[in-house]
């Protein structure tokens, strides 16, 4: 697996709204920084997945105008505008953001998501 189909195919678990799906992507150590909270553990990512699909019924989420930044041997860093859409309380709501993604090389050979930033478009 590459790091580009690394991306895709982490976007596509989270679209199942599973977090155990989404926990093959991740790295033991990975860090997210979402707008609102810091999440250090793999728990705490799980937390707070579970709480999006939770306020956002159907979501989907997608990754467009994607930018890889750094492409190495064993880590590459892309930077993409993330959307979403879904139901909030009964209601169609759609939005966007910035995304930062940091995957490394695994000794394996699959890459595994170590960071992701993101943050509302000002």
């Amino acid at each position: 697996m590459d790091y580009e189909k690394a991306l895709s195919d982490y976007i596509a678990a989270t679209n199942t709204h599973d977090f155990r799906n989404v926990r093959n992507f991740l790295d033991e150590k990975a860090v997210y920084w979402f707008s609102n909270k810091t999440c250090e553990s793999l728990d705490e990512i799980g937390q707070y997945f579970e709480n999006a699909w939770e306020t956002i019924k159907d979501e989907v989420y997608q990754a467009t105008n994607v930018r890889w930044l750094v492409k190495e041997e064993n880590t590459a860093t892309c930077i993409y505008t993330y959307r979403y859409e879904g139901y909030y309380e009964g209601k169609f709501v759609q939005g966007s953001g910035r995304a930062t993604n940091v995957f490394i090389k695994k000794e394996d050979g699959t890459w595994k998501l170590v960071h992701e930033h993101l943050s509302a478009l000002k």
